[in-house]
């Protein structure tokens, strides 16, 4: 019962505003701030330990699907229905670019380590890279290689690596111009990396998460026990990589244990579908979204 003392599972805060499902909130790179987007066309801007709103972004024409923050926490950039990624102005929250290109909605988008280029996934199923600091409005790559929608995106110094509903999960090594794709016989609807950067961690519609390990393709390990069918649903690793967590279509959060996949601990969280999950990058502390218009704020 040692690891059940880490998990953060009591509510600190919840951050209201949004009018409508929220369809993503992230933390920050060092924890500080909170950045949500939702089915209302805004993104937020949040302290969620003091259950703080800070700022409201509107610009988009559609619902907002996904954000995230370059590290030095001075841009943003978003995407969602209206097939537009934008990048913005932290402070002042103009938007200083949109790259057009994706013929359908987009469903996620990373900045890379030096934050000057974008990366954003479609429902067109390509993969296309964006450069912040050029006036083109171009992409700068295109990845075309799936054969359905790309849902989710995760970039290292060197690859990036995208899941889709075909089933596989592609890396891409920008520098060798080359590309492995592990299939999971599965649509996948959302990665991410562990804190080591050795395992990929999917989330999959057949309400099952799946461990790979990136150098030999081996599937380490399958978590289940949550309900994941037709929503996009978050999943990710602790910080600390010895659990993983995920949220599930009755409302509920899970964390499993990394190597012997057992479930640690389940509770409610939201009244309905959890659509993220993001874990604090030092602290035992996650933030939690979902249909129900609320983003949670969970302490150890």
């Amino acid at each position: 019962m040692t690891s059940e003392v880490v998990i953060p599972k009591q509510e600190a805060n919840v951050l209201r505003g949004h009018e409508g499902a929220v369809l993503a909130a992230r933390f920050n790179s060092d924890g500080n701030y909170a950045l949500s987007c939702g089915k209302d066309r805004t993104i937020r801007l949040w302290n969620p330990h003091r259950g703080i709103h800070i700022k409201t972004y509107k610009a988009h024409g559609r619902e907002v699907r996904d954000v995230h923050v370059t590290s030095d926490n001075s841009k943003l950039c978003s995407c969602g229905g209206d097939r537009q990624v934008y990048y913005w102005d932290v402070s002042t929250g103009r938007v200083i670019r949109k790259f057009r290109g994706h013929d359908s909605e987009v469903n996620a988008v990373k900045f890379n380590d030096y934050s000057a280029v974008v990366v954003s996934a479609g429902y067109d199923r390509s993969v296309r890279a964006w450069d912040c600091r050029s006036h083109s409005t171009e992409p700068i790559q295109i990845i075309d290689t799936f054969t359905d929608s790309v849902m989710s995106v995760c970039l290292t110094k060197n690859e990036i690596l995208a899941g889709s509903v075909d089933g596989t999960v592609r890396t891409f090594d920008i520098r060798l111009g080359r590309e492995i794709s592990d299939d999971f016989g599965h649509p996948v609807n959302c990665i991410s990396l562990s804190n080591d950067g050795n395992c990929v961690l999917a989330s999959c519609l057949d309400s099952t998460l799946r461990l790979l390990d990136r150098t030999t393709g081996e599937l380490l390990q399958e978590y289940k026990g949550h309900t994941c069918k037709s929503f996009k649903m978050d999943c990710c690793l602790t910080n600390d990589d010895a659990h993983v967590t995920g949220g599930s279509e009755d409302g509920f959060i899970f964390f499993w244990d990394l190597v012997d996949a057992s479930v640690v601990s389940s509770f409610r969280a939201h009244s309905s579908v959890v659509t993220s999950v993001s874990y604090h990058p030092k602290d035992n502390c996650m933030i939690t979204s979902s249909v129900d218009s609320t983003i949670r704020v969970w302490k150890a």
